[in-house]
């Protein structure tokens, strides 16, 4: 058998021969090549280097993940519209990230700052990626690293970060007795925290006069400031979670009256300031101090629906977090479900009158992300029900609850 000639008749067939009429089923529109003509391409790829100073960086790294695991740092979801700022840690895809330089910014279409930057990753690599590519990133698949504060004075805001229609509302402050009494001094993590609306300073200049600070000299270990905020009901919100650790004592002012001073807790300072973060990130509500531990712990209060479904059809359906977070924001209007033999019956349903099958029609659909007791949920209105090929499409209206 001769191969080749057989392929050389095989493809001399005039079946295979292609004429002018279906020649043009190949041919490309002119539009069409002009727009892949005219396109752009990007003056510019990011690129992925060994950064070779990344020894200086490595500490950063190590110190981030520290605070991390230490409850002084915690990870953060921020929006499309958030400005990220030079010297901030972020999360992509796994990865920390420390956003070291921000060049030649100019604002894009969304009025946010845009422009070249130099970021370090905790791999040794360093990337010139755009500043809106960065955000984008973050955004879908990662979190900023919240900041944490180790200078002396604690401070919420630094000088720089307060604007000129902010507005100081006062300083909470902590303080260490220096006093003799035994029953002081030798008491372990013995800390006064309080309010005031002045320098701390000028408070506690008379301290060894006055009962409140035990008739003794005290130590400012530091102060916060607070901005933007009812400083009363937040120093009140403190009190509350340590409530349990309020070391009380009686002591006599200068004439030998006695008084029992407020405000002393049995607290460590890093706990002190992990709660103060978390009354700022509004989180503190999931959290109570454990003494005999001494540390935070975290407590789940589920949410109670103030939706009166009743009358109402609804689906309950388990979802992965990327989907449930598209839904919520608004880009994800469909939902699509298999129909198999284990859950034909639960979109579907025969209809007795005529033996036929149909789509069950549902008013809501309540989400759940996950299986844990604690597992984020909503409840979206379904607009419409569709269904082809063996999958049913629910479209997703108005989102009626996010717990």
């Amino acid at each position: 058998m001769d191969i080749d000639k057989e392929l050389e008749e095989l493809f001399n067939d005039p079946l295979l021969d292609i004429g002018d009429r279906e020649q043009k089923l190949f041919d490309m529109p002119d539009d069409m090549r002009r727009v892949i003509k005219d396109k752009k391409k990007p003056e510019f790829v990011a690129q992925h280097k060994l950064c070779e100073d990344f020894d200086q960086f490595r500490p950063l790294f190590e110190s981030v993940h520290k605070d991390l695991k230490e409850g002084r740092r915690s990870l953060l979801r921020i929006a499309k519209t958030t400005n990220m700022q030079e010297g901030h840690f972020y999360l992509v895809s796994g990865q920390m990230v420390y956003l070291s330089q921000i060049g030649d910014t100019q604002r894009n279409d969304n009025g946010l700052m845009d422009g070249r930057t130099r970021c370090i990753y905790e791999n040794g690599t360093e990337s010139n990626v755009l500043l809106q590519t960065l955000r984008k990133n973050v955004v879908s698949d990662g979190y900023a690293v919240s900041d944490t504060e180790n200078e002396a004075d604690g401070n919420f805001f630094n000088h720089t970060d307060i604007l000129q229609e902010d507005k100081v509302t006062g300083y909470i402050y902590v303080l260490k007795s220096l006093s003799q009494e035994p029953k002081i001094s030798e008491q372990k993590n013995l800390y006064k925290i309080g309010f005031t609306t002045n320098k701390v300073e000028e408070r506690i200049a008379n301290a060894e006069h006055e009962p409140t600070y035990l008739m003794a000299p005290v130590k400012i270990v530091s102060t916060y400031k607070i901005v933007n905020m009812n400083s009363h009901k937040f120093e009140s919100l403190l009190h509350q979670v340590i409530e349990n650790v309020n070391f009380k004592i009686t002591v006599n002012d200068d004439n030998g009256q006695p008084h029992e001073a407020t405000e002393w807790y049995v607290v460590p300072l890093d706990i002190v300031d992990t709660i103060i973060h978390k009354i700022m990130d509004g989180s503190i509500i999931e959290y109570t101090y454990n003494s005999r531990e001494g540390c935070l712990e975290r407590h789940i209060v589920k949410k109670q629906s103030k939706l009166d479904l009743k009358g109402f059809k609804v689906l309950t359906l388990n979802i992965k977090k990327g989907f449930y977070d598209a839904i919520i924001k608004g880009e994800k209007k469909e939902e699509y479900r298999e129909v198999k033999q284990t859950t034909i019956n639960k979109y579907t349903f025969i209809d007795e009158a005529d033996g036929k099958r149909y789509l069950r029609r549902y008013d809501f659909i309540h989400f759940f992300v996950g299986y844990n007791k604690d597992r984020e949920s909503a409840i979206v209105e379904v607009v419409d029900t569709t269904y082809e090929n063996g999958i049913v499409v629910y479209h997703l209206g108005r989102i009626m609850e996010v717990n």
